[in-house]
């Protein structure tokens, strides 16, 4: 019989494509056949004609799944309603929670009577899809489906979340999997805390370490969100972005600084030349220009030959390092290296074989 698994989360970013991706390729390699969808799409960015036109209503995120695991576009659902502020106003204007049809035809199109293991991501947080009938609770009681959640642990008060999705949704949740936490912490939240929340009937899956790759961005990411002019090297928008540092001290400061930081973007005034070059010589992905001036030829020149992408952005300082710290753990889990890291963090970390077990399936 076909079974469907929810992954859903109390907060965005928890987490919750990777543990698809993990479970959906471990399925897969176990002989299943699995299909992936979003009822309630975040994106369709692809999916857009030049005209302005949405051609179809499979997410990005499931269209990324999909390529990584190779799943035909048989396979990928297509969701019920798009997340947008145009959506929304129209469903308030209809003054009507109901999902309406489409949502008859999502259930029956996961067809009951087959082998397929369905494996669908809900939306954000608890209460996101309440207007479109398509929250998480909402999508669990009316798919008569198990659910998943990925957690993003920060410390014990992270539980008051979990206990609100157990009110939420009663038997229907299977349990939990805590996501980035601190790796110095794990030994003692599975000695501690996990078997505290057993007790309040919380079944914890898994614990996953923080991962700095996982919550990283892309260099072609911070140039979309800063409307950056790349100077040079824009074949190398590829490349991960961990951490931040600002270029506001002497040099001989910056230095040591920036020697004990890693996969660097660095914003720094575009007067600041000695600054400039001595990021170039550390793990610096990307060099972030503020203010009025332009580089200095040499630096252009450095950064060639080291190929560390140059970026011009018409903002200030204070404002450039809000965007690009907003970016960090909040950006689509949309590069392969990525997915690779994911299919291996649920691998060590998660009881797949408790969790299929307790969803009912073979592994």
């Amino acid at each position: 019989m076909s079974k469907t698994i929810l992954i859903g989360s109390c907060e965005p970013f928890s987490g919750k494509s990777a543990l698809v991706l993990g479970i959906a390729r471990n399925l897969i390699a176990s002989n299943h056949l699995v299909r992936f969808g979003k009822p309630l799409a975040t994106s369709l960015e692809l999916n857009v004609s030049e005209s302005g036109d949405i051609q179809d209503m499979i997410d990005d995120d499931v269209r990324f799944v999909g390529e990584t695991l190779q799943l035909s576009t048989e396979n990928l659902i297509p969701s019920i309603q798009f997340l947008a502020a145009s959506t929304a106003s129209k469903r308030i204007k209809e003054n009507s929670l109901d999902p309406g049809m489409k949502f008859d035809e999502f259930r029956l199109s996961l067809d009951p009577s087959s082998e397929v293991i369905n494996i669908l991501e809900a939306a954000g947080s608890l209460h996101e899809g309440l207007l479109y009938g398509l929250s998480l609770s909402q999508l669990a009681k009316g798919l008569n489906a198990k659910v998943l959640l990925a957690h993003f642990w920060q410390d014990s008060r992270s539980v008051e979340a979990l206990l609100e999705a157990k009110n939420q949704l009663g038997d229907h949740l299977s349990g939990v999997v805590l996501n980035a936490v601190n790796p110095d912490q794990i030994k003692d939240i599975k000695e501690t805390i996990v078997p505290s929340l057993k007790s309040l009937g919380l079944d914890i899956f898994g614990v996953m370490p923080r991962s700095p790759l996982l919550r990283s961005v892309t260099v072609e990411e911070l140039v979309r969100r800063l409307n950056a002019r790349v100077i040079c090297c824009p074949d190398r928008l590829e490349l991960m972005v961990e951490t931040l540092s600002i270029g506001a001290m002497s040099v001989n400061s910056a230095m040591e600084f920036f020697r004990r930081r890693r996969n660097m973007a660095v914003v720094t005034g575009a007067d600041r030349t000695d600054i400039q070059l001595a990021a170039l010589e550390a793990s610096t992905q990307c060099l972030i220009l503020t203010g009025a001036g332009e580089p200095l030829p040499q630096l252009i020149n450095r950064s060639e030959e080291l190929d560390v992408p140059l970026l011009k952005v018409d903002r200030d300082t204070l404002s450039t390092v809000e965007v690009i710290e907003q970016a960090f753990g909040h950006v689509r889990l949309h590069e392969t290296v990525k997915a690779t890291y994911a299919f291996r963090l649920v691998q060590e970390h998660c009881d797949l074989d408790r969790i299929f077990k307790t969803l009912g399936i073979s592994s």
